[in-house]
């Protein structure tokens, strides 16, 4: 079966309507390019010229084509991300926080009903992103280019990208560490096959397959530290740090926390500016590591709280010096 007509079974047979990427509209656009390419092509052929290929900036294609994609993308990774938010915000309420979500009416369902859903949104997420990889593949294969890669890393420092949302990652650690719930599948054919947390070297990763077409892997070591991520936060850009490291990247205290820094202050890794104010504490994620890294987490929670309560000290010694006026 092609992937088209698999995405649109897949997409048919969700009981909710979301949005996906408008396969059909999107092959009509690329398919008048070809048939002008061609019209052209016999034109230039009549009179003697030599064959002219397909122009990188196709003006069919630009104006309708990259526009319409766009929007479909942005609908998608806002769609995914608030349902995510939700579903995480659900399963880790506790205490009175619980109660109020049972009150107005926001929790509904069994345990088992978070956790499908939960495996409901990461197969989302991965049949959007290799539709999108399909339909950019096919832009790039049609006009000879390499414009369909270039939109997708614009669209990357955009943040519409789904593979780089962080609830892409908390959901699938939310996935691990509650997989041996066994659920049964939907009447739609399994797709999704779960995630795991793998080891290389001493240093993990989190992997996630979708019928062999795409791959995920996130790599789950501090690029500031070089260990493993304690405390995960992911920047807005994408990439994951430890708390404490990335308070340190951007000029601010555990204290102050990650809000107060300076929209200048740029990621260690891509040097984009302004991602940390809107970063996500990845808390299922932080659960997961716990869990997996006994003996590394309880040595370095020793290490954090104190270096903690040494900043805490700090910033309480000078606000006391300031409002002495010493």
């Amino acid at each position: 079966m092609k992937f088209c007509k698999k995405y649109q079974e897949y997409m048919q047979g969700q009981e909710k309507k979301l949005p996906g990427v408008g396969f059909k509209k999107l092959k009509k656009i690329l398919k008048k390019c070809r048939k002008d390419y061609q019209s052209q092509k016999a034109l230039h052929a009549s009179h003697g010229h030599g064959v002219r290929t397909c122009p990188d900036h196709c003006p069919v294609c630009d104006g309708t084509f990259f526009p319409s994609l766009l929007n479909e993308m942005s609908a998608i990774v806002g769609c995914f991300n608030q349902r995510a938010q939700k579903l995480l915000e659900l399963h880790l309420a506790s205490g009175f926080r619980k109660y109020l979500f049972w009150f107005k009416g926001k929790l509904q369902g069994s345990h088992t009903a978070l956790v499908q859903e939960g495996k409901d949104l990461v197969t989302y997420a991965l049949i959007n992103a290799i539709a999108i990889r399909k339909i950019l593949k096919k832009y790039d294969k049609i006009h000879y280019s390499k414009q369909g890669q270039l939109f997708k890393s614009q669209v990357q420092s955009m943040h519409k990208e789904i593979l780089q949302s962080p609830w892409l990652c908390e959901l699938m650690a939310f996935h691990i560490n509650l997989r041996e719930t066994k659920v049964k599948s939907r009447k739609a054919p399994a797709l999704f096959d779960g995630c795991s947390l793998t080891f290389k070297d001493g240093k993990p990763s989190l992997t996630c397959e979708l019928f062999d077409s795409i791959k995920i892997d996130i790599d789950l070591t501090c690029s500031i530290c070089l260990d493993t991520v304690f405390d995960p936060v992911s920047l807005t850009c994408g990439h994951i740090f430890c708390y404490t490291c990335a308070c340190s990247a951007a000029s601010v205290s555990i204290v102050d926390g990650l809000k107060a820094a300076n929209p200048k202050e740029k990621c260690p890794l891509c040097r984009e500016g302004a991602v940390y104010e809107g970063a996500v504490h990845l808390e299922e994620l932080n659960i997961l590591l716990g869990r997996s890294c006994p003996e590394y987490w309880e040595q370095r929670l020793q290490t954090e709280r104190a270096e903690r309560v040494k900043q805490i000290k700090e910033h309480w010694e000078s606000q006391s010096r300031a409002f002495l006026g010493i």
